[in-house]
């Protein structure tokens, strides 16, 4: 059995079934449900199926969203009382357009349309139904928890707030105030689409695509479970700025939950920005932007940010203007508003619709343009409301009394200026209104997509009413909305500003034939190429393409709760230990140690970047080794780091990336050299103050090679921004100037040529190997990207055939992110811990008896002056024995090159000094007595375990030592009856005290000298 305990903790995600490690690829296993149907597509497993991961076969796809893409209807004659359907105006149906042909398509979500109070012996028999004829899994919630969930959380906090919309006070219209047991309903319903996912999923095939904000916690439920699972999220609401969604208190939870997807799509640039502002500013975290795709860099993991708009159906759209139903229904229309222009609306009813300020427009344009008075009619098509509360129902008496007052205000016989529609409008209804309408008006004050303007236009191509005649459209769209950036031809408005939507309005009734046409036709084009097949083909490509390297890492799990997430490593990126570095540190002689500083032996946050007494008090032990060359190489320039490491008078320095070096405290500075001349200076400098002066935070450092722009206290956005714009600017002006300029960690740099910290690691093993000591063990240190140079350079001396081999090379970055560096470390604590590793052997052995303390209940560990030992007396007997076992093999392979011996007890594993056990004691005992001229004729020696062997056989090589005068008696003896070197035993510990006791009493029993009482009077 395999230990659940080890040093290093990427071993032990190698040996966990649950995070299977390349090349061992566990065969594919399908879960269990109850419809074999579902997992008909898994394959079965065999004992002689190869491994294989993934399997060639395309992956199924998984949509998962709020609700199926079904319609319930009540059906007497079916068993369960409902009968089922497809609905085809749903997205999440309508993206199986997208999906690569042949490839299973599953659906999991809630069912709409089922009451409260259906028989509960009904869902297992209607489940089995809509899996078997639908490939529809739903999620059965209860209907008390689906309301805290959904018009709870969701409707009235989680989506006005991702609508701009914050719960200034309790009676905010349409917004509650965070409830942490809304929250915990929340991801109550969450949990429940994991568990049904569970039951279908199977991580090595599927991909598991997610919609919308109402499963932004699934992420982090699915990655928990499945480490490896090919996830994709889409949020079709707006992602406010970060200002916005900072103001949620379980901010961090749901952005990690995003972040533990592979995938996050946006549909426009802006709510991307948003996102990535927010990651920056919770979490710390920054993106790149590499060939087109954005990324961020998440725990070793690439989270990948996609940005396209959703489209519509095309085929369904056109089929439904095929219909019979919408060609007799524009008839219809067409004879009704004869001779009118029509101008449409088509909303949901909430608060971010704009309706209210659209009907104004339209009273401000009738008062402005009298002319249109009796001409134009705006039709009003209202949605059913998909939440109930008080701002839906204010929306709908707003919007009956200014309708009301508009119409007694301009309305006559036979004429309305608005007409509300206020009742559920078919599909082919809603196509003939387009198809009439000579103006689309959709102008919410925040919407995250809306494709009410596609539809328009693509019936308007289509439309009846315009057969035979050029096809035109007009567009007056919100600037507030997804679509309105790739609607360049629209007439963008701001829906607060009445009066500009009231003169679009007129312009877009008013408009040249002939422009209304090429707007048209551009619209077209781009809806049409566009449409909901693209855009779901587009993800799911993209989607294959951000899980292509997943069984190329190593995974494991960090994190309680919602903070959990995987870490995921290259297979030659691993956490550097300190049993593995320490025993190549020990059997080499000639080593070069190189540590950066910032960010490396100090962290990056702290304000007094003095180095501590404890840094200091290991350097100089590192430095105290004649077989020892430790170099600090660092950015910062000589006279600080002169200051700093003033007590360690064996350190080497390199400042100044290198332009600057000296071997120990005494020595002289030696410089390069490459150029003296710093004119480029006057030109860069006065860049950089310009840059500082418009960057609130900022600074310049000057160094006497070199000029440093800082912008770690700026605004970390408009830092980043700066800097990139800053680096353009001085490669453009120095670009004749004999000198490199870098982006570093908050740094934007200007060295010299020919200076980098690549050439400091060159020039130091050139001079070890002119001193006749070439280095065979070389460990470096670095966090930031001028550390990269002395990790390539590390790698090239390896490589280089003309150089002595270095037997051992440990080339470390600190933190978790791409590098060319093999090892990582944490950070500047575990930096600190590891370079202290080689004082004592305890701090290799008592690292890895923690890991399997935590592991295993009920154990611990007992710290002596010469020892160390692991107890498990109290742990469950089976476990504690098997992971002593472990321990035992795994404490003999870290030490040893280390002067101890790993010996196992009874409940114990112990750790002693070569040369310590209880035999040596024996044998000092009796060479004592001998030397004292008492020899032992009389041996009883007890004891219970292995250790205790020791003394048993040192007993009986005495007896048949030559050397030594023979013992006449000797009893060893063993407390319980198991295999020993000792001839005798006892019981237990009762037997050892009745047999001391006993032999007490012996001793009492035996004749001793008799003594007289001697009186006064005998005495004289």
């Amino acid at each position: 059995m395999p230990s659940r305990s080890s040093a290093n903790l990427l071993d032990l995600a190698a040996a966990d079934s649950d995070f299977p490690s390349p090349p061992r690829h566990p065969a594919r296993l399908p879960r269990v449900m109850a419809d074999p149907g579902i997992l008909a597509s898994a394959g079965a497993a065999t004992d002689d199926s190869p491994p294989a991961s993934p399997s060639p076969r395309p992956g199924r796809r998984i949509i998962v969203a709020h609700h199926l893409p079904l319609r319930a209807t009540p059906d007497s004659a079916a068993p369960s009382g409902w009968s089922f359907s497809y609905d085809q105006d749903a997205l999440v149906l309508q993206l199986r357009s997208g999906i690569p042909a042949g490839v299973d398509v599953l659906h999991v979500g809630t069912l709409r349309g089922l009451p409260d109070g259906l028989d509960p012996a009904h869902h297992d028999a209607i489940a089995a139904h809509l899996r078997r004829e639908f490939r529809c899994v739903p999620v059965l919630i209860p209907p008390d928890l689906h309301a805290r969930f959904y018009h709870g959380f969701c409707k009235h906090y989680l989506w006005p707030l991702l609508h701009y919309l914050l719960p200034l006070s309790p009676s905010s219209l349409g917004g509650l105030r965070f409830d942490l047991s809304l929250w915990r309903s929340y991801l109550s319903a969450n949990k429940l689409f994991a568990d049904c996912l569970t039951e279908v999923l199977n991580p090595d095939d599927d991909f598991v695509w997610i919609h919308d904000y109402h499963l932004l916690a699934l992420p982090t439920f699915l990655r928990k479970r499945f480490p490896r699972a090919k996830l994709g999220f889409f949020l079709h609401s707006p992602f406010p700025t970060s200002e916005i969604f900072r103001t949620i208190p379980v901010r961090e939870d749901l952005l990690r939950a995003l972040l533990n997807a592979d995938l996050v799509g946006f549909h426009t640039f802006d709510y991307a920005r948003h996102f990535l502002s927010a990651c920056s500013r919770s979490l710390g975290l920054d993106y790149q932007s590499k060939r087109g795709y954005i990324g961020i860099e998440y725990y070793g993991r690439t989270v990948t940010i996609k940005i396209l708009p959703v489209g519509i159906d095309m085929g369904q759209l056109r089929s439904v203007m095929a219909s019979p139903e919408a060609a007799d229904k524009v008839r219809e229309l067409t004879e009704r508003y004869k001779g009118r222009t029509l101008l449409l609306g088509v909303d949901d009813i909430d608060l971010f619709k704009g309706i209210g300020l659209k009907f104004l427009a339209m009273e401000r344009l009738l008062e402005e343009h009298q002319e249109l008075r009796g001409r134009v009619v705006l039709v009003q098509i209202f949605n059913p409301a998909r939440s109930q509360g008080r701002d839906v129902q204010e929306v709908q008496d707003e919007t009956r009394s200014i309708t009301r007052r508009i119409n007694d205000k301009f309305g006559r016989p036979g004429y309305k200026p608005i007409v509300v529609i206020d009742r559920p409008v078919p599909t082919y209804e809603k196509v003939a209104f387009y198809a009439v309408s000579e103006c689309c008006v959709v102008n919410p004050v925040r919407d995250g997509m809306n494709l009410v303007p596609y539809e328009y236009t693509v019936c308007r191509q289509g439309s009846l009413a315009l057969e035979g005649s050029p096809k035109k459209s007009m567009l007056v769209v919100s600037e507030f909305i997804g679509c309105s950036p790739s609607l360049s031809g629209a007439i963008r408005v701001n829906p607060w500003n009445v009066d500009a939507v009231a003169e679009a309005m007129n312009l877009a009734t008013t408009m040249p034939e002939s422009e209304k046409q090429l707007r048209h036709e551009k619209h077209y084009k781009y809806v049409s190429s566009h449409d909901v097949a693209y855009w779901a083909r587009s993800f799911d490509q993209d989607l294959q393409r951000a899980c292509k390297d997943h069984f190329l890492r190593r995974c494991w799990g960090i994190g309680f709760g919602m903070s959990f997430r995987v870490v995921a490593l290259g297979p030659n990126f691993r956490r550097i230990s300190v049993e593995h570095i320490v025993p190549a540190y020990r059997r080499t002689n000639s080593r070069l140690i190189l540590l950066d500083y910032d960010g490396t032996m100090m962290p990056q946050s702290s304000i007094d970047k003095t180095p501590s007494s404890e840094v200091t008090s290991i350097l100089n032990s590192l430095c105290s080794d004649p077989k020892n060359v430790v170099f600090v190489v660092s950015g910062r320039g000589k006279d600080e780091l002169s200051r700093w490491f003033s007590p360690c008078e064996k350190l080497g320095i390199s400042a100044e990336h290198g332009y600057f070096t000296r071997w120990s405290r005494d020595a002289p500075w030696e410089s390069c050299m490459l150029t003296a001349d710093v004119d480029w200076k006057k030109i860069a400098e006065p860049v950089m103050r310009l840059y500082m002066e418009a960057t609130d935070g900022s600074s310049i450092e000057h160094k006497e090679s070199a000029l440093v722009w800082h912008h770690q206290e700026a605004d970390p956005d408009f830092g980043s921004c700066q800097a990139k714009e800053l680096l353009d600017h001085l490669e453009n002006v120095l670009a004749n100037e004999p000198v490199v300029v870098k982006r570093g960690q908050h740094i934007v740099e200007v060295n010299p040529q020919g200076i980098s910290k690549g050439v400091v690691v060159e020039n130091l093993i050139a001079t070890m190997l002119s001193r006749g000591k070439p280095p065979d063990f070389v460990l470096c240190i670095g966090d930031d990207r001028s550390d990269e140079d002395m990790f390539e350079s590390i790698m090239s001396s390896m490589n280089n055939p003309s150089l002595p081999t270095i037997a051992e090379v440990f080339a470390c970055t600190v933190g978790k992110k791409p590098s060319k560096a093999k090892y990582y470390l944490d950070d500047t604590v575990d930096v600190v811990k590891m370079l202290q590793a080689d004082v004592d052997w305890k701090k290799i052995a008592e690292p890895v008896m923690r890991l399997y303390m935590e592991a295993t209940d009920g154990s611990s560990i007992e710290h002596k002056e010469s020892a160390l030992v692991w107890h498990h007396q109290e742990a469950d007997p089976d476990f504690g024995s098997c992971q002593a076992k472990e321990l035992l093999d795994h404490l003999e392979n870290v030490l040893a090159n280390e002067p101890v011996v790993v010996k196992r007890g009874q409940h114990i594993v112990e750790v002693n000094p070569q040369g310590i056990s209880k035999g040596v004691v024996v044998e000092n005992l009796i060479a004592t007595m001998l030397s004292r001229g008492k020899p032992p004729d009389f041996v009883l020696c007890i004891g219970d375990d292995r250790s205790d062997e020791d003394m048993f056989e040192s007993i009986m090589s005495s007896m048949n030592n030559p050397s030594l005068p023979t013992i006449a008696e000797v009893f060893a003896c063993t407390v319980g009856k198991k295999p020993s070197k000792a001839k005798y035993y006892l019981d237990d510990t009762v037997d050892v005290v009745k047999m001391l006791q006993g032999l007490a009493n012996a001793s009492s029993e035996l004749p001793r000298p008799v003594q007289r009482q001697v009186s006064f009077e005998g005495s004289l």
